[in-house]
This record gives C-alpha cells, structure tokens and sequence, in this order.
C-alpha cells in the first residue's frame, strides 16, 4: 500500500472514529435531557431530543445521526425517561435534516425535522400502533403529538446551529462529506 493511500485511509478512519465519538456525545446529551418532556397522552413531548436530532444531523450527517437518535430512544425507554414511541419518532427527523443539510449546504435544514418526524415518523407510529389502539383518529393524534415535539425542537436546534457557527470555525465536523 503506497503512502498517500495510507493516508487516505487512516483520515477516513479518522473521520469515521470521530463522527462515532460525536454520535455518542449527542446520544448522551439527548438522554441525560429526556427528563426535561411533556407529558401528553401516552407519548412524552421531548423537543430537546429533536433540537439534538438537529444540530447532529448537520454536524455528522443523516446516519450517524439517525444512529444517535436511535440509541437515545433505547437509552430512554430503559431508563423510564420516555416511551416507544420515540423509535418511529426520532431517526426520521435526523434522516430527513442530514439529507436537506447535504443538500441545502445551510443551517436552515434543521427547520426540516418536523418533515421526517410528522409525515414519515407519526405515520409509521400511527400504522403500527392502530391495531393496538383500536381508533381510525390515531394518525391525527400521532402528528400532533409528534409536530408539537418537533417544531419547537427544530427551530431551537436551528439557533443552537446558528450561535455554534463561529466557534466551530476552522475545526469542522461537516455532514458535507
């Protein structure tokens, strides 16, 4: 193996190792905010978590980021800080913001949680947890449950986007890559 692809690969390890350890940073930081939600219906309304799902979905991008959100979800639920149905919630809003991010190329992409939390997350929630609840309403309930999280959760994670900008200066972590 020739140097530069030696260096190649060891910064893509590099990149790799770093994402993973900022994932588990925001999977920690989400958890230990868990207790800080709403409680309404059987669901908790958590728009720290989405705020989270934000800033890591740009930071790290869509995946690592979806991993994150999801190891947040299994950490609640453990704990008693949250309920199932933070499984279909979380992962589609990160998802969809590290996309738009890669798209985008702007901090205004964390203003798209709610688009994978709402129609994809509440939806999915909304089919699995039907036959269970026995109404045809439940769709309704899920997207308001979920886009009262979530649109508040998306706007903030936006202005914590926006104030960590000039310190993330020279030294970032981009979901460009």
């Amino acid at each position: 193996m020739s140097t530069a692809s030696q260096r190649g690969h060891r910064n893509a390890n590099g990149l790799h190792l770093r994402r993973l350890v900022l994932a588990a940073m925001f999977a920690a930081m989400a958890t230990l905010l868990g207790p800080l939600s709403i409680p309404v219906g059987p669901a908790r309304v958590a728009p720290l978590q989405h705020t989270i799902n934000a800033v890591a979905a740009v930071l790290i991008g869509p995946w690592y980021a979806a991993g994150a959100a999801l190891v947040t979800a299994i950490l609640r639920y453990n704990l008693h800080s949250g309920t199932i149905f933070a499984f279909p919630g979380s992962p589609f809003g990160a998802l969809v913001v590290g996309y738009a991010y890669r798209w985008l190329r702007s901090d205004f992409a964390a203003l798209a949680e709610p688009l994978g939390t709402g129609p994809i997350g509440a939806t999915l929630a909304a089919l699995v947890f039907q036959p269970l609840i026995g109404s045809h309403h439940t769709i309704w309930w899920f997207q308001v449950a979920f886009l009262s999280s979530s649109i508040p959760g998306a706007v903030l994670g936006f202005v914590v986007l926006r104030a960590l900008r000039p310190a993330l200066g020279s030294a970032r972590v981009d979901a460009r890559a």
